[in-house]
């Protein structure tokens, strides 16, 4: 058997259970395959003693597979690096993630991970504002998407299918000044909630929609490749999915686990998820090219305990605004 597991293969597997040695680490992630294997590579040349096994699919999915291991009696994965903290908290709640005090955390602010060690922020992935160019507007502002002359010109991804779009509606009505409210005038104004980013980029770029609301990394990309788009971070701050890093409870190679959990937070593996584009998490860490510095950045409090309470009437208050969409 290889001992890296390609992504491909183990999707046209189907997600059957992974022939890998005990001693062989089991990473399950929702980060693009690229990324994906980056960061298996760059931990395996840190630490080539470990062996890495990975699958890769969307978080709703990947969690759907790890509920059935553990409903089965039989988690495979090790370590997990999905999008957001939200989902990690309730793995925490349920007594299915391990406290690790990883000595990287030092180096992080404490709003970036759990107090008891049982997850840590790897990367800010914020949700802004996307513009067409040839846009009359040029928003600064979150408010600026609500007035008359965006008026049935702005979309957005919809919190009932994207994740990170519910974390960015959560930190958006808690607010001074927003709140569902805002959410009530954007629906008013006109704003369509469906799909994911992706969409929403393509929408903007083609001239169909003027102004949508994005995750960061996108529309840099695109603009840096000549697309018709800016990218602009709201004055009154930006949400963000930070990619959080845990150890399953049943982990069965524990060891080196936590050694993933360091590089991932160390700044050789921050400078990595650099590379690819992101916000490090870690202070310290040089911005991605394309991004304007990082104090300048105002990333909004998200606590994932509260939204994970709230998460069913959220979606529920959203609905009632956006029902039509």
């Amino acid at each position: 058997m290889k001992n890296l597991v390609s992504a491909v293969a183990l999707l046209a597997a189907g997600f059957a259970a992974l022939p890998a040695s005990a001693a062989n680490l089991v990473l399950y992630t929702s980060q693009p395959n690229e990324d994906a294997q980056a960061t298996v590579d760059g931990f395996m040349a840190a630490n080539p003693d470990i062996k890495v096994d990975w699958v890769r699919d969307g978080t709703p999915k990947i969690m759907a597979k790890l509920q059935a291991e553990i409903a089965a009696g039989n988690p495979v994965a090790d370590v997990l690096l999905i999008a957001d903290t939200v989902t990690l908290e309730r793995l925490k709640q349920d007594g299915k993630l391990l406290a690790y005090k990883s000595p990287e955390a030092a180096n992080y602010d404490a709003a970036l991970y759990d107090k008891d060690g049982h997850y840590y922020s790897t990367k800010l992935i914020t949700t802004g504002i996307v513009y067409n160019t040839s846009a009359g507007l040029k928003p600064a502002s979150w408010q600026d998407l609500a007035k008359p002359e965006a008026k049935g010109l702005v979309t957005m991804p919809s919190p009932l299918t994207s994740g990170a779009a519910l974390i960015h509606a959560q930190t958006l009505t808690a607010v001074d000044g927003l709140g569902w409210d805002y959410y009530k005038a954007l629906a008013e104004n006109g704003t369509t909630a469906a799909g994911g980013n992706g969409a929403i980029l393509k929408a903007v770029a083609s001239g169909e929609k003027a102004y949508g609301m994005v995750v960061d990394y996108m529309p840099i990309r695109e603009k840096a490749k000549g697309a018709p788009v800016e990218f602009v971070f709201p004055s009154e701050g930006v949400s963000a999915v930070t990619e959080p890093v845990g150890i399953l409870a049943s982990s069965k190679n524990v060891e080196a686990a936590q050694k993933f959990v360091d590089y991932v937070l160390s700044v050789e593996g921050q400078e990595g998820f650099v590379k690819l584009g992101y916000i490090p998490a870690r202070n310290g860490v040089a911005m991605p090219e394309g991004f304007p510095a990082r104090d300048t950045i105002r990333v909004l409090p998200l606590d994932a305990a509260t939204a994970l309470k709230n998460t069913d009437a959220d979606l529920k208050t959203f609905s009632g605004y956006f029902s039509s969409n």
